[in-house]
């Protein structure tokens, strides 16, 4: 998949596009010294990480102003969805070099956002509207870090493979939720998990 066979799969514009190959191209680069995605899944960048992120677009609500993705890594898929217009974005990081990376990869796609360094529990206070992740943790894990920053009526997109369904079934003692799942677009047996209306199991 090239990076027009992306821009027609998901319509973002040409002024997207040139931004998300800076990024695709800064990415190549910090490879080579610093572990940032599997080095096997460049060859097929524009599937595995840019589409893969860029399908939560449809998903991400529109009235948010602001965002969190938790584990970002190489920003994927946080990055990539301010790139394509989330707004008010937040990327967590705990590693120095992958958050050397993603301040770089900020400028040079001039991108607004902030890149906070340390662990997710450090995150200071504040409330978002959408939180997202990929192969980070359980949905239970995940639930545990978002619920201090998720604002009410707020939402949750997390790229998940095969063992959704018994994430879900274990976070269920804990957390109450309406839960949609979307086909992945990029892997067969690949799920993008929507939760709304997240509660601890027993609030009132």
């Amino acid at each position: 998949m090239t990076a027009e066979d992306v821009r027609a799969a998901t319509d973002v514009s040409r002024e997207t596009l040139t931004r998300l190959e800076a990024y695709v191209d800064l990415l190549a680069k910090w490879q080579k010294a610093v572990n940032l995605v599997g080095p096997s899944t460049l060859k097929d960048v524009w599937r595995r990480h840019i589409l893969d992120s860029l399908q939560l677009m449809p998903y991400s609500p529109e009235q948010s102003a602001s965002a969190l993705d938790l584990g970002s890594g190489a920003g994927l898929p946080g990055l990539v969805l301010a790139i394509a217009g989330v707004k008010g974005m937040t990327l967590v990081e705990s590693d120095a070099r992958k958050v050397a990376f993603l301040r770089e990869a900020a400028r040079v796609t001039e991108t607004e956002l902030e890149v906070f360094h340390g662990r997710i529990e450090r995150l200071p206070a504040r409330k978002v509207g959408l939180v997202t992740a990929r192969a980070l943790t359980s949905v239970a894990g995940l639930l545990g870090y978002t619920w201090p920053y998720l604002q009410p009526g707020g939402r949750c997109l997390f790229l998940k493979g095969r063992g959704v369904d018994d994430e879900l079934k274990a976070a269920e003692s804990l957390w109450e939720m309406r839960v949609t799942k979307y086909p992945s677009r990029t892997a067969p047996d690949g799920v993008i998990l929507q939760l709304e209306g997240i509660r601890h199991v027993g609030d009132a």
